[in-house]
């Protein structure tokens, strides 16, 4: 298309805000605090030495525990719990002390191959440590067939403690193993800080499937050939360990860590995919480790952040990762004796350790959470007490932690008491202090009602935005890209109505109101659910709550499932790395909207209201997001904008998504990852990719936007799919993508011009523009004249500027050339005006 500008600029119109301080509010800085406790899971039932509580893949009515003596068991969830024996070791595991069947994980396709994965110390010489597979039975999916097994490693072993024996599958699909030193004290056994010798004293990461390209493993005694080394395992192909030469076709290339004493029970968070495990010490020190790729826990030459046994043997210059927290011998409240690793909370009805690490000590009874930044921990206090606690598990009907008491042959379950979850808020929306006017939703003074420029999906619901700043100076610190700052007692609510007749707004229904409120920790969320009446709406469970309504579509009646979430669900958006508050942010706000019968600028608006700590730059140089619905936008603009409101609360850089790519709206799509970039989860499907350009089945973002299910995303609170993103997603991958990508371009005139210098910052034609614009802009880097450039009009006052699709165009002015501080923004009109013989305009 052509765009022209208008050289005589029109005089900026801006309604002022009277500002006033809103003082009807009436909400708690902070949520006050829970208790925590503990009660006993399933009462009527009881196990054997439990030591972990497992999940079945695909399957949230059930859980299975496993007894040391060498059963598992099967428990059904809702109604009243049953146990039944899922599958018998007894005749073949050596049980007592640490030693037992002490590990089980399914297969991520279990429900299709039916494979599982146990660890237990074995009977007969040796007392091996094996590592075996199993399968169901033909006939029954929810019994294990003994005659099965499959051995994949079967490691001799001469003492009967620090087994390690955890086992979990990560979410890249292959299997993780916990391995202790093999036992007795001091590392007498010479395991540690060894990695071609035994498979002790680590983690090991193994392909149970032998994908194409993994690596047979390095003979040994331990070894069967019935899995495969990943190619990206840390200590493939090493030859030095330690400052000291090693033969690679010795060196045990399982390994993904080392130097942990006895790592008892590890855990991935399933949202970030971090892996957590509690290592336990000798005379001095428990600690938590998050485990990294060829990191090296220190064990035997430390003890924690602690010199250990071996200190002195530690090679000049040895450094290893220390624990993220560790904790000294004792009996007090931040003391214990032996550590058991915990699980990270994701559930539904305890928001306030919502993303905490949750762990015990197995001697001194204590249960604690753990919060961290980076490699260190922020927050660490104590939840209950009940030593014994050898293990921990999820309930997956709502995320509840449950633990294996192995003293007293129970399952737990952590709870808050009833008495501390909901007091303090505000019981009604009407106590809440936001309306004068509830019917028509009128709101106080101080709360002011707000527009973004491309909505979250919320299932067809309608939406209105209000938000108050506490006090009438300034409280908001502008950021022109990337998440505002905010003054603690900051508050934002957003209302939802639903049409129980399709199209027909006379039909609405209010649905609920929710309420974000800032404190100096984070934010908190609550949400109040109208009542038949319409009247008022009273304030949601902790765990929220689940409603179906009736919709007319046409002719069709259907059953729509509404989600009020949780206030766990609400910080499972509203992330740290997000900044806490989504949608309030330049590129959302910059907007027009009314004030008072004048329509203004939305951040015209905010700034003459003084709510800005340090005043934007000009307005209209800022950036701003477009609805999905915008013809007049390109596909890439509506795309970006679409991903950038749905998916980058969790999607960015420090996010906490599995999928390592970027749906900030800034981030330039070459640069965002999205672009046949890697799925983590990719089912056994290798070939998906996010975003194939001009293939929709291997495009793994539009399959996961498009089908309902566990994998649907977003993942929080949807239950109808969004048919308009869904198509614009659709078009955007078949329509637009299939072009060129800047390598192909690349190789296109590498073609043309042997040894032309293509790197994006170079210029081949030394034109003044670096290769990455001419492939944005579409001009020619070999040929000099074929530049982006301007043409101006005179007789019309005109300036015609070419504006390539996908391109988003901001041109400023200034009446003192080389003073950057007064440059200003020019208004842009769209024009379908061709211009004759100007090369490389395009016409819309």
């Amino acid at each position: 298309m052509v765009v022209a500008v208008l050289l005589s600029g029109l005089p900026e119109f801006l309604y002022g805000a009277d500002r006033v301080a809103n003082q009807t509010l009436n909400f708690p800085d902070k949520p006050p605090a829970a208790d925590y406790a503990l009660e006993n899971a399933f009462p009527r039932l009881r196990f054997s030495n439990p030591v972990a509580i497992v999940q079945m893949p695909d399957f949230e009515d059930r859980v299975f525990v496993v007894e040391k003596a060498g059963r598992i068991r099967m428990v059904t969830l809702g109604g009243q719990p049953e146990r039944f024996t899922f599958m018998g070791l007894t005749d073949r595991v050596r049980a007592g002390g640490e030693r037992g069947l002490l590990g089980l994980a399914f297969h991520p396709d279990h429900a299709s191959n039916g494979f599982f994965y146990v660890f237990y110390t074995a009977q007969g010489s040796g007392s091996p440590n094996r590592l075996s597979r199993f399968k169901v039975t033909p006939d029954d999916p929810f019994a294990g067939d003994p005659e099965t097994e499959v051995i994949l490693i079967d490691q001799p072993d001469d003492a009967g403690n620090h087994n390690g024996g955890d086992v979990h599958f990560g979410p890249d699909g292959y299997l993780y193993v916990a391995l202790g030193d093999e036992g007795n004290a001091n590392d007498s056994l010479n395991n540690s800080q060894r990695i071609e010798k035994d498979f002790f004293a680590g983690i090991l990461r193994i392909d149970v499937d032998k994908r194409p390209g993994s690596l047979p493993p390095n003979p040994h005694i331990a070894v069967s050939n019935n899995y495969s080394i990943p190619p990206d395992n840390p200590f493939v192909g090493a030859t030095t360990f330690l400052n000291r030469s090693v033969n690679p076709d010795q060196v045990r290339t399982e390994f993904w860590a080392v130097g942990l004493r006895n790592p008892w029970r590890m855990a991935f968070d399933p949202v970030s995919g971090l892996l957590y495990t509690g290592d336990v010490g000798q005379g001095r020190l428990e600690e938590v480790d998050i485990i990294q790729k060829g990191g090296n826990y220190g064990w035997s030459f430390k003890e924690g952040t602690a010199d250990g046994p071996d200190a002195r043997r530690a090679p000049e210059g040895f450094v290893d990762i220390p624990p993220i927290l560790e904790y000294r011998h004792g009996s007090g409240p931040d003391r214990g004796n032996s550590i058991t690793g915990g699980v990270v909370y994701r559930g539904d009805r305890l928001s306030q350790l919502y993303g905490a690490y949750v762990f015990a000590d197995y001697v001194s009874g204590n249960i604690w959470a753990m919060r961290h930044e980076g490699n260190r921990h922020t927050d660490w206090f104590n939840l209950a007490r009940d030593s014994g606690i050898a293990g921990f598990g999820i309930d997956p009907t709502q995320g509840d932690i449950l633990l294996a008491d192995h003293n007293a042959n129970r399952i737990m379950r952590l709870v808050g008491t009833e008495d501390t979850l909901n007091v303090g808020f505000p019981p009604t929306l009407a106590d809440t202090g936001a309306f004068m006017d509830l019917e028509n939703l009128i709101p106080n003074p101080g709360i002011e009602p707000y527009e973004i420029n491309t909505p979250f999906w919320s299932d067809n619901a309608t939406k209105q935005r209000w938000f108050s700043i506490p006090g009438n100076k300034a409280g908001i610190r502008f950021e022109r890209q990337g998440p505002w700052g905010f003054r603690e007692g900051s508050i934002w609510i957003k209302h939802f109505d639903l049409e129980m007749v399709r199209g027909d707004p006379a039909s609405s229904r209010r649905l609920e109101t929710r309420f974000l409120v800032k404190h100096e920790d984070g934010v908190y969320g609550l949400t109040y659910r109208w009542d038949d009446s319409q009247e008022n709406a009273f304030l949601v469970d902790e765990s929220g709550y689940r409603e179906t309504f009736s919709i007319q579509d046409g002719e069709e009646t259907i059953e729509q499932v509404w989600r009020y979430p949780s206030r766990s669900e609400c910080l499972a958006c509203h992330t740290p790395s997000a900044g806490l508050v989504l949608g309030f942010s330049t590129a959302q706000l910059n907007c027009s909207v009314v004030r008072n019968n004048h329509e203004v600028s939305q951040l015209s608006w905010l700034k003459s209201a003084g709510y800005f700590q340090v005043e934007p730059e000009t307005i209209e140089a800022l950036p701003a997001m477009v609805s999905a619905d915008d013809s007049s936008a390109s596909l890439t603009r509506r795309v970006k904008s679409y991903l950038a409101s749905n998916c980058s609360q969790c999607h960015r850089p420090d996010g906490e998504a599995l999928g390592r790519w970027d749906a900030r709206y800034e981030t330039p799509v070459l640069e965002s990852g999205l672009i046949n970039g890697h799925v983590v989860r990719h089912e056994g499907q290798a070939d998906r990719r996010l975003i194939v350009p001009g293939n929709l089945e291997k495009s793994e973002i539009y399959q996961r936007i498009s089908n309902q299910g566990s994998r649907r995303m977003p993942p929080v609170g949807s239950h109808v799919l969004d048919v308009e993103g869904i198509d614009l997603l659709k078009r955007w991958i078949t329509e637009t993508l299939p072009r060129k990508t800047f390598a192909d371009w690349q190789q296109h005139f590498s073609n043309m011009v042997p040894n032309l210098e293509l790197d994006p910052t170079g210029d081949a034609d030394h034109d003044g523009w670096d290769n990455l614009s001419e492939y944005y802009l579409g001009t020619d880097p070999t040929f000099a004249s074929d530049r982006w450039r301007l043409r101006l009009d005179v007789s019309r006052e005109t300036l015609f500027v070419p504006n390539p699709s996908g391109i988003e165009l901001r041109l400023e002015s200034s009446l003192f050339l080389g003073n950057a501080v007064e440059w200003e923004a020019i208004e842009i009109l769209e024009t379908t005006e061709p211009v004759f013989g100007y090369k490389g305009l395009l016409e819309s």
